[in-house]
C-alpha cells in the first residue's frame, strides 16, 4: 500500500541533509499534485526534525551579530540566517500538514504542501548564493526558535497558525525591504534579486495561515481578531514590535485592526518598506 500523505510528510521531517531535504519536499508536492499520494493521516509527526550537526544551535542571545552587509563577511551571516530561516519552513509547513491537514479539507493541504516546496527553493536559492561568496549552510551558528514556536503550538492547529505563519512568518514582511536594500547597496544585485522573489511568495504564505485561521475561526462562530489577539498572548513569547510593512501586511490579510491587539504599545504606525 502506499505511503499516505502524512507518512510523506514524515519523511520530510526526517531527513536531516538540507539538499536531500529540499529533494523530498519538491518529489512530495508534485506527487501530490499528480495525485500519486493517498489521503490519510496514520503516521505522527515527530517532537522534533532530523538534525545534522551543522549548522551548531545557539540561544538567540548567544548569536553573533551580522552587521549591515557592507562587507562579504556580513553579507555571508546575512545569507546564512536567511538559509536556516527557510531550512526550517520546510518542516514547519510538512509537519502542518501532517500533524493537522485531517481537521481541514483537502485544499488546505494542497496549499500548505506547495508552500513546502516553494521554502524548500528559497532555500535552495539562498545556498547557492552562500556558495557564490565561498560558503555553505551550517558554516556558521544559528538558533531554533522557529522550532519552538512549533513545539509550544503542537497541540492545536489554531494556534499554530496564529504564531508560525501570522506572527513569525509575517516578521520577514517588515525585514526583507531593508535586506534588500543593503544587498543593493553593496552591489550585490543577484542577492537582491533572490530576496524580492521570497518577499513576493511569503506574502502568499502569511495570506494562507491567515486564511485558515480564518476558517477554523468561522467554523467555531468565534471572532477572528480576538482569538488571534488571545493566542498570540497566550503562545508568543515576546513583543509583536513595530515598524510594520503595512501594504505587505494589508495584502496577507493581517489588518490595523488585528495589529492593534498584539502590537508593542511604544508605537502602533504602519509604514511601509521599513525594518
Amino acid at each position: 500500500m502506499l505511503p499516505d500523505i502524512s507518512a510523506v510528510c514524515r519523511a520530510v521531517l526526517d531527513e536531516p541533509e538540507p539538499i536531500a531535504k529540499v529533494k523530498a519536499a519538491r518529489r512530495a508536492a508534485r506527487d501530490w499534485r499528480l495525485g500519486r499520494i493517498p489521503w490519510g493521516f496514520a503516521t505522527a509527526m515527530p517532537d522534533c526534525p532530523a538534525r545534522t550537526d551543522r549548522p551548531p544551535l545557539l540561544p538567540p542571545s548567544r548569536m553573533p551579530k551580522r552587521g549591515r552587509a557592507g562587507s562579504p563577511r556580513a553579507r555571508i551571516a546575512m545569507l546564512h540566517a536567511l538559509a536556516h530561516i527557510e531550512y526550517v519552513a520546510i518542516d514547519l509547513a510538512f509537519d502542518l500538514v501532517g500533524r493537522f491537514g485531517g481537521h481541514f479539507p483537502q485544499r488546505f493541504v494542497d496549499e500548505w504542501i506547495a508552500v513546502g516546496a516553494e521554502e524548500a527553493m528559497h532555500f535552495a536559492l539562498i545556498e547557492r548564493r552562500l556558495k557564490a561568496y565561498g560558503a555553505r549552510y551550517g558554516d556558521l551558528p544559528a538558533h531554533d526558535g522557529l522550532w519552538e514556536a512549533a513545539a509550544e503550538t503542537a497541540h492545536d492547529p489554531l494556534a499554530r497558525l496564529a504564531v508560525v505563519p501570522m506572527v513569525l512568518e509575517a516578521r520577514g514582511l517588515d525585514v526583507t525591504p531593508s535586506l534588500i536594500s543593503r544587498f543593493e547597496a553593496a552591489g550585490d544585485e543577484r542577492s537582491a534579486s533572490v530576496m524580492r522573489r521570497i518577499a513576493d511568495d511569503e506574502v502568499d504564505h502569511v495570506a494562507a495561515g491567515v486564511g485558515w485561521f480564518r476558517f477554523l475561526c468561522d467554523a467555531a462562530r468565534i471572532d477572528c481578531a480576538r482569538s488571534w489577539q488571545s493566542m498570540v498572548r497566550l503562545h508568543f513569547r515576546g513583543a509583536v514590535k513595530p515598524p510594520f510593512n503595512d501594504s505587505a501586511r494589508d495584502r496577507a490579510g493581517l489588518t490595523k485592526e488585528m495589529m492593534a491587539g498584539v502590537a508593542a504599545p511604544c508605537d502602533l504606525s504602519h509604514k511601509p518598506s521599513v525594518a
